[in-house]
């Protein structure tokens, strides 16, 4: 009996003694999470899964379940498991653009983003990355109260950059600002200096401009002249295509906007951008004679463009436009993105297309097409069998 007592002793202390291994989560709800990580003055870590990830059920269970793991994570965050795809979960995945699994998310007790990492990791490079973001972490105030109080520290302005993209542009921008004016003259950039800036770069009229401009030698190293010299008329021409626009009869002023943009881009560039901009903005306002007659002046040379950037425009006159001979060149256009590879989407603009123009056959002949690759494939056929009973 005694052995019997003794047996279920050990095996109750050794259940309970494994219940305390690993990280225990906390299941509260967000707000919760965070007010208690900002009492006790650590991170909240959050475990950003779904139910059918592979690697997720793999962390679960060789990595949270390792004592090494727990006892460090037990003591220096906040923890909790959220699935993403329920609740609360779909919010938080929003906010913090979570869009693989499983994503690891620190955060400090105001709800910012300390650090955002991915992947399955065996648990000695997990507790290697998560002992890197408490390090980082461990020098006083908020990341944004620190950018407030005028940090400068390189490394923790492209952290910082990095961390905001998503979640605040606009705080993130800022930082970006303050990088660039205080990275020295002389200083190499790098292939990340290059995209940062770029990212960030939004107008003529922005901070960084003066960097873009300055440092345009550095940037070409790891971007073509001539994106350069194509993304620096885009910023260029920004402010311009704003004074173009009459928003009160919803009309774009070509005139002016040429006066203004040829001296600084060039005739043959300002008419480009002017162009793109009609179809851009004639499509959002719905006005479709100018939207019309802009994609027949930018794609009259169709060679110069992507059959899929056509098929687009095909399939915004096969909606919208009924002259006869837009019509016809709209066909050419989507019969490009045909001849690179029919699919249920190109066949069945086609077949609009054709229907418009009277030419039954050939619209019925793309529309079966249409719909033979949809069902094939498993997708929606509905369009297609629609304009078939309508060709009948």
């Amino acid at each position: 009996m005694k052995k019997i007592i003794s047996g279920l002793f050990i095996f109750i202390s050794l259940f309970i003694f494994a219940q305390e291994e690993g990280i225990k989560f906390d299941q509260s709800n967000f707000k919760d999470l965070l007010a208690r990580a900002k009492k006790e003055k650590k991170l909240v870590f959050i475990d950003a899964y779904a139910v059918w990830c592979g690697p997720c059920k793999m962390m679960d269970k060789n990595v949270f379940t390792q004592k090494s793991v727990g006892d460090y994570f037990n003591k220096n965050f906040v923890s909790s498991r959220i699935d993403m795809e329920k609740g609360e979960g779909r919010e938080i995945a929003q906010k913090f653009s979570v869009r693989s699994y499983p994503t690891f998310l620190f955060l400090n007790g105001d709800g910012e983003l300390i650090s955002q990492n991915y992947g399955y990791m065996e648990p000695s490079l997990f507790l290697s990355m998560v002992q890197d973001v408490n390090a980082v972490n461990s020098k006083e105030g908020s990341s944004k109260e620190r950018f407030a109080k005028g940090e400068k520290n390189p490394e923790f302005l492209i952290n910082i950059m990095k961390l905001n993209s998503n979640s605040d542009y606009e705080f993130a921008k800022k930082v970006s600002e303050r990088y660039f004016e205080n990275k020295p003259k002389n200083e190499e950039f790098t292939k990340d200096d290059v995209g940062l800036l770029l990212y960030f770069l939004k107008s003529s009229e922005d901070p960084n401009y003066k960097t873009f401009v300055a440092q345009k030698a550095e940037i070409i190293k790891f971007l073509p002249e001539e994106s350069y010299n194509e993304f620096n008329n885009q910023m260029v021409l920004g402010k311009v295509v704003q004074e173009a626009i009459d928003e009160k009869n919803k009309k774009i002023n070509d005139a002016y906007f040429l006066k203004i943009a040829e001296p600084l881009v060039g005739k043959e560039a300002a008419i480009t951008k002017l162009n793109q901009t009609k179809l851009a903005y004639y499509e959002q306002n719905a006005d479709f004679p100018e939207y019309e007659k802009a994609a027949l002046e930018y794609y009259k040379n169709s060679e110069a463009f992507e059959p899929n950037e056509l098929l687009k425009v095909a399939w915004i006159f096969s909606d919208n436009i009924k002259t006869k001979t837009s019509l016809k060149r709209a066909a050419e256009w989507a019969e490009k993105s045909v001849m690179r590879g029919e699919t249920s989407e190109n066949t069945y603009i086609l077949a609009k297309i054709y229907f418009n123009l009277g030419s039954k056959d050939l619209a019925k002949n793309f529309a079966e097409q249409s719909k033979n690759i949809a069902t094939q494939s498993g997708k929606d056929a509905s369009l297609a069998e629609k304009l078939l009973s309508q060709i009948k």
